[in-house]
C-alpha cells in the first residue's frame, strides 16, 4: 500500500485527515506533518523524515501537500529527488483530494499512478452555483444510463417474482447521499447506481436535484416512491443495475420487505436522534417502534449491520440493541 504523507502550513494538514477520517474512516499508512510559525526548514525535514520512517521498507510515498512552491513543497520536492521511483507530490491539498487518495490505494499500486489521477479529481471538486444549478438540466437527462432503464420508467413491468436488481447494498441512513455514501461505500462496492427510495424526497424536487447533483462521477442517482421500487423490484429489465439503496427509516425499508423485495443484509448508517428515541451508538437513535420494525424483519431473515464506513468494524444490530436493555 502507498503511503501517504499530509504537510501542510500550520495545522491545516491535521484538520483535513480528521474531515477525511470522518466521510472515509480510519486509514492506514497515512501521516501528518505541520509547519509551525517557529519552526524552519530543518525541523520541516526532520519531520518528513520521522514520517516515511513509520512506513514499511519498501513502501511508495504520496505527498499531498497545500501549496505548490511553499516550504511543505519545497522540502518534499528535495525528498523526490531523491527518491523519484518511489515518492510522488501533489499540491493544492483539497478534502476530494485526500478522500479520492484514499480510495485509490484500492486499486492503483504505485504514488505516481495516483498522483496522476488526484489532479482531476482535486479539479473536480471545486463548483460553484449559480453555475452548478444551471447545469443540473443536463445531468438529469444523463441519469438515464445506455445499460438499463430509468427506474422511473413508466412502461409496464414484467414480473418475476424475484428481485432482479444486483443489490450490492441496502442501507438505512437518515441523511442518504453524503460523504460517506458518496465516496467511501461507492469505493467499496462499485454501484452503476445509487436509488434513494422516499416518499418524502421523491416529492421535493430541491432535495431530489441536490442529491442527484451529489453522485460520484461515474454513478447514477435516483429518487424514486418506495411504490415504484415495489412496482419494479422484479422486472428483469433492470438486471443490469448494480444498486446501492439509501432509505432513510427501517420503517420504509419494512415496506418493500413486507411486497416481497428480498435484503439478505440490510447496513445500518445513522438514524437520527428525534425526541422520544435513545442513542445506541454515537451515530444510531431508536425508539421501540423501530426495533419492532427491526424484529420484524429479522423473522422475514433480513440481517443488520451498523457500520458507518467500510473500514469500520461490522457490529451485529440486535447485539447492540441487548447491550442498551432494548432487544
Amino acid at each position: 500500500m502507498v503511503g501517504i504523507i499530509i504537510a501542510s502550513h500550520g495545522k491545516f494538514a491535521e484538520g483535513i485527515k480528521q474531515s477525511g477520517q470522518m466521510i472515509f474512516g480510519e486509514q492506514e499508512k497515512v501521516q501528518v506533518v505541520t509547519f509551525m510559525p517557529d519552526e524552519g526548514p530543518d525541523d520541516l525535514m526532520a519531520h518528513l523524515d520521522q514520517a516515511i520512517k513509520t512506513f514499511d521498507e519498501g513502501d511508495e510515498v504520496l505527498f499531498l501537500v497545500d501549496l505548490w512552491g511553499g516550504s511543505p513543497f519545497n522540502a518534499a520536492n528535495r525528498i523526490q529527488a531523491v527518491n523519484p521511483d518511489k515518492t510522488a507530490i501533489v499540491t493544492g491539498l483539497n478534502l476530494p483530494m485526500l478522500i479520492e487518495a484514499y480510495g485509490a490505494r484500492f486499486s492503483m499500486q504505485t504514488a505516481e499512478e495516483i498522483a496522476h489521477y488526484l489532479v482531476g479529481v482535486a479539479r473536480d471538486g471545486v463548483k460553484s452555483i449559480p453555475e452548478t444549478v444551471d447545469a443540473a438540466p443536463t445531468q438529469t437527462a444523463a441519469a438515464a444510463v445506455e445499460e438499463a432503464p430509468k427506474v422511473s420508467a413508466t412502461a409496464p413491468a414484467e414480473h418475476t417474482g424475484k428481485i432482479e436488481f444486483d443489490v450490492l447494498l441496502a442501507r438505512i441512513d437518515s441523511r442518504l447521499l453524503h460523504g460517506q455514501v458518496a465516496t467511501a461505500w461507492t469505493k467499496s462496492v462499485s454501484p452503476n447506481r445509487i436509488i434513494v427510495v422516499s416518499d418524502g424526497v421523491s416529492h421535493d424536487e430541491l432535495r431530489k436535484t441536490l442529491i442527484t447533483q451529489a453522485a460520484p462521477s461515474g454513478v447514477k442517482a435516483n429518487v424514486i416512491p418506495i411504490d415504484k421500487l415495489i412496482e419494479v423490484y422484479d422486472d428483469p429489465r433492470f438486471r443490469s443495475v448494480k444498486a446501492l439503496f439509501l432509505f432513510e427509516n427501517p420503517q420504509d425499508v419494512k415496506r418493500v420487505v413486507d411486497a416481497g423485495v428480498v435484503f439478505d443484509e440490510v447496513n445500518i448508517g445513522s438514524m437520527s436522534f428525534s425526541d422520544g428515541k435513545t442513542m445506541v451508538t454515537n451515530t444510531i437513535a431508536v425508539d421501540q417502534a423501530d426495533v419492532d420494525t427491526y424484529k420484524s424483519m429479522a423473522e422475514k431473515g433480513v440481517k443488520f449491520e451498523i457500520r458507518k464506513v467500510p473500514a469500520d468494524s461490522s457490529e451485529d444490530l440486535f447485539a447492540v440493541l441487548k447491550k442498551k436493555g432494548m432487544a
